[in-house]
C-alpha cells in the first residue's frame, strides 16, 4: 500500500484571518515521513477531462479561467487564483492516484482531499472538485467498479457526493455527522446518521456499528473512507466531543469493514480545525499510521 501526498497545498494565499488551516498539511506528511516514510508516494496531477467525469463542464471552465462569479466564490470559500487551481487539480490527482494503489494492493490513503462539499455544479465549503466523486467515476471507467460505498466520518455531512450520487442505487453514501452542522441546507444521503452537539466517544460508535453494517449488507466491490478528524473535541468547526482514542477506535472500524469485505479501500483527509492545530495534526496523523499498521502491520 501507499500513503499518497500532494505537493504544496499550504501555499494558497488567503486573507488575514482565514481561518482554514493550510499549515497543517506539511505537518502531517513531515509526522509520516519520520514514521512511514518508505510508504510515501506523491501524488499525479488530474486532468481537467477528470474533473468533469463529475462536474459540468462550464462549472469546469469557470474555474479553469478564474470566471466564477462573487457569489459562487463566497460559497466556495476561497478567492480564486491559480494556485487555488493548481491546489484542486492536485488534490484530485492524489486520490486518484491512491485509488490505483488501492486497487493493486488493498488500501491506499491520501493525506489531503475528502473535499466532499462540492456539487455537480459549483464548488463549497473550502471544496472545489468532489475528488472522491471523481475517483469512483474512475474505477468505474478504469476498472468496471460497479458498487462503491463512502463512509464519510467528517463532522460535516458529504452534501455534494451524496447529491451527485443521489440516483445512483450503484453508490451507496454513507454521511455520520452533526445534526445542527454545515451544511445547513442537507442533501440525502442513503442512510444519514445526525448526531447531536457534544456527543461522545460511546454514543458516536454505537451509531456508528449499526451504520457500517448497512453498509456491509450493501456488499460493495470498492469502499472510500473520508476521515475527517472536526469530530474531535475542541475541534472550532466540530460541536462534538470525542477523543483520539475514540477516534482511533472509528478508524479501526473502517479498517475492518474493509478487510472483513476484503475489497480495495481508499482513505482521504477531512476537516480538522481544532483551536490547537497540533491536536489535528495528531489526529490525522493517527488515521494513516492506523492504515498502515492494518494493512502493513
Amino acid at each position: 500500500m501507499r500513503l499518497v501526498y500532494t505537493e504544496n497545498l499550504h501555499s494558497l494565499a488567503l486573507p488575514p484571518g482565514h481561518r482554514f488551516p493550510f499549515a497543517k498539511y506539511e505537518r502531517i506528511v513531515d509526522a509520516l515521513r519520520a514514521s512511514h516514510g518508505s510508504l510515501l508516494q506523491l501524488g499525479a496531477m488530474a486532468s481537467w477531462d477528470d474533473a468533469r467525469l463529475a462536474h459540468d463542464a462550464s462549472y469546469v471552465r469557470s474555474v479553469k479561467e478564474g470566471s466564477l462569479s462573487q457569489t459562487a466564490i463566497r460559497r466556495l470559500g476561497f478567492p480564486w487564483s491559480e494556485a487555488l487551481v493548481t491546489r484542486s487539480l492536485r488534490s484530485v490527482g492524489g486520490t486518484l492516484t491512491a485509488l490505483e494503489w488501492a486497487m493493486a494492493t488493498g488500501a491506499a490513503g491520501h493525506v489531503a482531499g475528502g473535499t466532499h462539499h462540492a456539487h455537480h455544479d459549483h464548488g463549497a465549503g473550502y471544496c472545489v472538485f468532489n475528488d472522491i466523486a471523481i475517483a469512483i467515476l474512475s474505477a468505474r471507467r478504469d476498472h468496471g467498479t460497479r458498487r462503491v460505498a463512502v463512509v464519510d466520518l467528517d463532522v460535516h455531512q458529504g452534501d455534494g457526493t451524496a447529491a451527485l450520487f443521489a440516483n445512483d442505487p450503484e453508490v451507496f453514501t454513507l454521511s455520520l455527522h452533526g445534526a445542527r452542522n454545515f451544511p445547513f441546507r442537507k442533501s440525502e444521503s442513503t442512510l444519514d446518521v445526525p448526531l447531536p452537539d457534544g456527543t461522545t466517544d460511546d454514543a458516536y460508535l454505537a451509531a456508528l456499528a449499526p451504520a457500517l453494517e448497512r453498509v456491509a449488507a450493501f456488499a460493495p466491490e470498492l469502499l472510500f473512507y473520508q476521515s475527517g478528524v472536526d469530530v474531535l473535541g475542541g475541534d472550532r468547526l466540530g460541536r462534538l466531543a470525542l477523543t483520539h482514542a475514540g477516534l482511533a477506535r472509528r478508524d479501526a472500524s473502517v479498517f475492518r469493514l474493509a478487510k472483513a469485505l476484503g475489497v480495495p479501500l481508499v482513505v482521504t483527509l477531512g476537516g480538522g480545525y481544532h483551536r490547537d492545530i497540533d491536536e489535528s495534526v495528531r489526529a490525522h496523523v493517527q488515521v494513516y499510521r492506523g492504515l498502515a499498521d492494518a494493512f502493513v502491520g
